[in-house]
């Protein structure tokens, strides 16, 4: 598949078929994250693949409440991957305190694109959260306070292939050439 179309037909999926998705195919998506580019090689990501239903589900849980209902659809995705930000390195520090930017977040949401178009080209739907218990995720996999837990990333077979089309800004809208 040629970008542009990978990058067309990238979407959120929020409805999955019940199908298990192989381990072959969450290790090559998860091969394009580790590829992605990082300010100061500093890599500072770390991934949890669940796929075991009642863990899978505990997670899922975290990602909605009575209240707030939008992400209840995570309980259908057969695999969430945990996106976890590690502790920036010195030169991020030095950087970011220079800069006031949060390089290890821009990388972040560099490799979990790259893990989701890679899931793309494998014919699997992702869903990226922002919006979960963090403190309850971390809990259950007993990660570090030291670590954040940044994104849960819903993936499996889509329920339908249609895809909807973009709502974007003109390019007119946001681009400018040399002003």
């Amino acid at each position: 598949m040629k970008f542009l179309e990978l990058a067309k037909t990238r979407q959120s999926v929020r409805k999955y078929l019940d199908r298990p998705v192989k381990r072959e195919k969450i290790e090559r998506c998860l091969e394009a994250a580790q590829l992605a580019p990082s300010a100061s090689n500093s890599q500072p990501w770390s991934f949890i693949v669940v796929d075991k239903p009642k863990l899978k589900e505990s997670v899922a849980k975290e990602t909605f409440s009575n209240l707030i209902s939008f992400n209840r659809f995570s309980l259908q995705a057969p695999v969430l991957i945990i996106l976890i930000s590690e502790r920036p390195g010195f030169l991020n520090k030095v950087a970011k305190a220079i800069k006031d930017k949060q390089f290890s977040l821009i990388d972040i949401g560099i490799t979990a694109e790259h893990l989701c178009l890679q899931a793309t080209e494998e014919g699997l739907g992702t869903c990226m959260l922002g919006w979960f218990n963090e403190k309850e995720v971390k809990k259950l996999f007993n990660i570090p306070q030291s670590k954040r837990v940044e994104l849960i990333i819903t993936m499996g077979y889509p329920e339908s292939k249609r895809i909807r089309p973009k709502k974007r800004k003109p390019i007119d809208q946001i681009r400018s050439y040399n002003t």
